[in-house]
């Protein structure tokens, strides 16, 4: 049965981070719709198919107990703020030519979460886990001084899941409860936009053809389903495996913005990829380690 578990983790693991790397083609479909548009679909039509599944599994059980928790409520209303943030800054990457700086964004956030952990969790580093968290600060900073510019698309991006995921962590919601509780949160200011904006393809949907409401309405798939893979993934495998398949996605994201959509590979972001990949064999290699060593001592 424990394999069984540790075999639907796998498959379960592989579909989240499969699902993200390529759903870019999903927001290109919708390249004439503004990314403010988009995250308005995607908190409505997400809420919409969380009270579906939730209604099914006796969901609302847990809603109500979370209700009466004001500190958790005030957390998840933070981090429905930090995820809105993160969909609609990856949105108009996407739409504008910015895949690769999504992709770095991704690639740059598990040592973001490391930094974090240090910070707030009381997580302590080693050697090698410094060196990789360095080897990404430099590529960073050779950005800055040799380029001058600060690549603030990745930043954000990487920052703003980081932030998210530490907070999630602490307020120990499940997943699709506390994502419920998120596109909660932000349905009543997307609603005002939906009825007091004159957005053309929100305001009015009659107007639109029924193939572009179809994509449209799929935002809420798009958002929901990765990330109910995620969470029944996180509860069957190790986080140490889990964090091996976190590169998928942004792998997936920067061989479509080269191959696919012919983004501009320049200097600048050759040296800072390079860093971060550095960066991410040392922490990876160190992780495979952890794990090999704890299978030693059991």
């Amino acid at each position: 049965m424990a394999e069984s578990e540790y075999q639907k983790g796998i498959i379960l693991a592989l579909c989240a981070y499969i699902f993200w790397g390529f759903a870019p083609l999903y927001f290109k479909l919708l390249h004439m719709v503004s990314p403010i548009e988009i995250l308005v679909h995607r908190i409505l039509w997400s809420f919409v198919l969380m009270g579906i599944l939730l209604s099914f599994n006796n969901g609302f059980g847990r809603l109500r107990a979370l209700l009466r928790q004001p500190r958790q409520l005030l957390v998840l209303l933070v981090t429905s703020l930090l995820i809105a943030g993160n969909w609609l800054l990856f949105i108009w990457a996407v739409n504008n030519d910015h895949m690769l700086d999504a992709s770095l964004g991704y690639f740059i956030n598990p040592l973001f979460n490391v930094m974090l952990g240090m910070l707030f969790l009381s997580e302590k580093l080693n050697g090698r886990q410094w060196l990789a968290v360095l080897l990404a600060t430099a590529g960073v900073a050779i950005q800055l001084f040799s380029f001058g510019s600060i690549p603030l698309v990745s930043l954000g991006l990487a920052a703003s899941f980081g932030i998210y995921a530490l907070l999630r962590k602490k307020v120990n919601v499940d997943a699709a409860t506390g994502l419920l509780m998120e596109t909660a949160v932000l349905v009543p200011p997307a609603l005002l936009f939906v009825m007091l904006g004159d957005a053309p393809t929100t305001s009015h949907m009659l107007d639109n053809s029924w193939q572009l409401n179809l994509l449209l309405v799929a935002a809420g798939v798009i958002t929901t389903i990765p990330l109910l893979c995620f969470a029944g993934a996180a509860i069957r495998i190790p986080l140490s495996t889990l964090g091996f398949f976190q590169y998928i996605g942004p792998s997936i994201m920067f061989i479509m913005a080269i191959g696919y959509f012919h983004e501009h590979f320049d200097m600048e972001k050759s040296i800072t990829f390079g860093f971060i990949w550095a960066a991410l064999m040392i922490f990876t290699a160190d992780m495979a380690l952890g794990r090999r060593r704890r299978k030693a001592r059991l």
